[in-house]
């Protein structure tokens, strides 16, 4: 298949292109082009919306594959995502503030189920085991010194796309930086007092419960409101 491009100061009078035999009349000064137009079968911006809910079958050789129609349901994807679990800690400023209430209700009015809740006195050691990716930092010790100045707050999040979805109500790590809206954004100004602390992983979320939450400090139950929450 061939496009047809006329270029000139003069429109044509006519034009007529097929595949096999073409015919062109146009005033003296208008040049043609052809340009050959490649089919882009590899590229996924020019596949029809069509293949998103189509299955080919094999036919045999020499024959047109035959495409049959399929039904996307949403439910059923949503249905196939995973539950995740996250570790939100609210730091000694937070807790001397009084924002306790606060932050939790922002993950609560979320939709997210808490599972593990205590209000406690971290100890070096186990601070240092939290922020041991951070050990050569500058500001090491002084970040040790500042969670273990008082009693922190730690929770055990659980919903589908939690940890992600927890890092942005959160907010970016300096305050400043972060979104109206967000934790950060709203109740700090500085990212040595940014108020509250978010697992970045679904790993780092499972291996954060486990360090902070003893066996039986989890409670696993279901939520009266589950079933207007998720499908």
């Amino acid at each position: 298949m061939e496009s047809l491009c006329i270029v000139g100061a003069s429109p044509c009078v006519s034009s007529s292109l097929s595949s096999k035999t073409s015919s062109l009349s146009c005033a003296p000064s208008c040049r043609l082009i052809l340009n050959p137009i490649k089919k882009h079968h590899n590229l996924a911006a020019f596949q029809p919306a069509f293949h998103l809910f189509a299955s080919t079958q094999s036919r045999p050789h020499g024959s047109k594959r035959n495409h049959i129609a399929r039904i996307f349901l949403p439910h059923l994807v949503a249905s196939m995502e995973e539950v995740e679990e996250t570790y939100i800690m609210i730091k000694p400023d937070g807790v001397q503030r009084g924002l306790v209430g606060v932050i939790i209700s922002r993950f609560e009015k979320k939709g997210f189920k808490l599972t593990g809740l205590k209000l406690f006195q971290c100890p070096r050691e186990l601070a240092e085991e939290h922020y041991k990716d951070l050990q050569s930092k500058l500001f090491f010790p002084k970040l040790i010194d500042y969670i273990t100045s008082g009693p922190v707050v730690c929770m055990a999040w659980e919903g589908i796309g939690v940890v992600a979805s927890a890092r942005k109500l959160i907010g970016a790590t300096n305050p400043l930086n972060a979104e109206p809206g967000t934790i950060r954004g709203d109740l700090a100004v500085q990212t040595g007092r940014n108020v509250v602390h978010g697992s970045d992983s679904p790993e780092n979320g499972k291996r954060e419960i486990a360090l902070w939450f003893k066996g039986g400090e989890l409670s696993s139950w279901t939520p009266a409101q589950q079933p207007w929450l998720t499908e």
